[in-house]
């Protein structure tokens, strides 16, 4: 008997966990020479890797092999490859296995190919658009202080928050997929801060109702209002939400990036609940508004009621589109049919330009936004031209060698 049988009975027992493996090997070492071995009295003992192999006990100096797992981080791999791992020559294992040669067994074509391609370049264009538009948005709102409000307050730190999401969206797309399954730490931090920025999109969006319904509904004076609240409401409670859910990932679901949800896991609710109660309470704050609009506010012709009636019809468009695409994600058909391509184009285009409608909604219609560029635009031109006369007059020769076209008109007139 030699250490090939021994290699040989132990892949018979390949499924036992380490303690067994270990006893059994206790029991054969007690039944057989040392020297058929090649062990000296030092070995690595019987250990379990982070991907969960089962490395038996072994002798110094050697290269152990171990059939790969059938299941790495929820991916089904290749079991007829081979996985290996040192035992060093101080009695100790290699910090990291070899998975190398493990390969993953690839998913069965989808049906459609050529849809999944058209929605993804939707995606990106959408993403691309939202975010040009966006910046151009969130330049308006920066320069044209003299619009400078509350409620355009909180239209800036919407769209501020879907510009990060978008930027956050496009990094998440450089991952590829050996970066993914190793679950690197920085990878994890991207995914964090990409769902922070979807729930203050959410809560922003809770602030938008909340202004409204607060300074229509409740009919309190705007300038009682203070930005601070708005702000703690939309940028710091968000943070305690993602730290839980970020805990939660690290020890129930720490794989995969924090970006893939296998069924039967419900971490991502810790974000998505507060997200969905948000909804919810924006929705009963539109129904008032309208109810309120629909009476008291019908017959009202003032600038400030005139600007509510738009900052209403605005919200009234976008928080059914913001909340239809998340609600979506939960009745994903999830089959390769009709329905699944229906729906990937649906929401593909609805999640890409979220930030597109924004920027329209709230910044290009804006009737305060455009009445300020306009006025900026005039003022520009009036400067333009002052300057041109100034540089044209500047230019007209005053030497007294010179007769200027003013004393010649005045010699002729003689």
């Amino acid at each position: 008997m030699d250490a090939t049988i021994y290699q040989i009975i132990l892949g018979e027992f390949g499924d036992l966990n380490c303690s067994l493996m270990d006893a059994f090997q206790d029991t054969f070492y007690e039944n057989i020479s040392f020297s058929l071995l090649n062990i000296d009295g030092s070995y690595c003992n019987a250990t379990t890797d982070e991907i969960g192999t089962c490395w038996p006990r072994s002798s110094t100096g050697r290269m152990v092999e171990r059939p790969c797992p059938e299941y790495i981080n929820g991916v089904k791999y290749n079991t007829t490859r081979s996985a290996y791992r040192e035992c060093m020559d101080n009695g100790t294992w290699a910090e990291r296995s070899n998975y190398s040669s493990c390969e993953p067994i690839l998913e069965e074509k989808r049906k459609y190919p050529v849809h999944y391609k058209i929605a993804l370049i939707i995606n990106y264009l959408g993403h691309c658009i939202s975010v040009g538009a966006l910046v151009v948005a969130f330049i308006l709102f920066l320069c044209l202080r003299s619009i400078r409000c509350l409620r355009n307050i909180i239209h800036w730190n919407l769209i501020t928050t879907f510009i990060l999401r978008n930027v956050m969206w496009f990094l998440l797309q450089l991952i590829d997929h050996n970066i993914h399954e190793s679950n690197e730490p920085w990878c994890r931090l991207i995914t964090t801060i990409y769902n922070y920025f979807v729930v203050t999109n959410f809560f922003w969006m809770f602030v938008e109702g909340c202004y409204l319904h607060t300074a229509i509904v409740m009919t309190y004076s705007t300038d009682k209002l203070r930005k601070w609240v708005f702000l703690f409401i939309g940028w710091c409670i968000p943070c305690p939400i993602i730290v839980a859910w970020a805990i939660g990932k690290l020890y129930y679901e720490n794989e995969q990036c924090w970006f893939g949800k296998e069924p039967g896991k419900y971490v991502d609710y810790i974000y998505q609940g507060p997200v969905i109660l948000v909804l919810l309470i924006n929705f009963v704050f539109l129904f008032n508004i309208v109810r309120i609009l629909m009476t008291k506010l019908r017959a009202s012709t003032t600038s400030e009621t005139i600007q509510y009636r738009k900052a209403v019809k605005a919200t009234l468009v976008l928080l059914p589109l913001l909340g239809i695409t998340y609600i979506l994600f939960f009745v994903n058909p999830g089959e390769d049919d009709i329905s699944q391509i229906v729906f990937i184009y649906f929401n593909s285009f609805l999640q890409s330009f979220q930030g597109f409608f924004v920027s329209v909604f709230y910044c290009f219609l804006n009737g305060e936004v455009r009445s300020a560029v306009r006025k900026r635009w005039h003022r520009w031109q009036d400067n333009h031209a002052l300057r041109v006369r100034v540089a044209r007059a500047m230019s007209i020769p005053t030497s007294p060698s010179r007769i200027s076209f003013h004393s010649i008109k005045q010699t002729t007139a003689m």
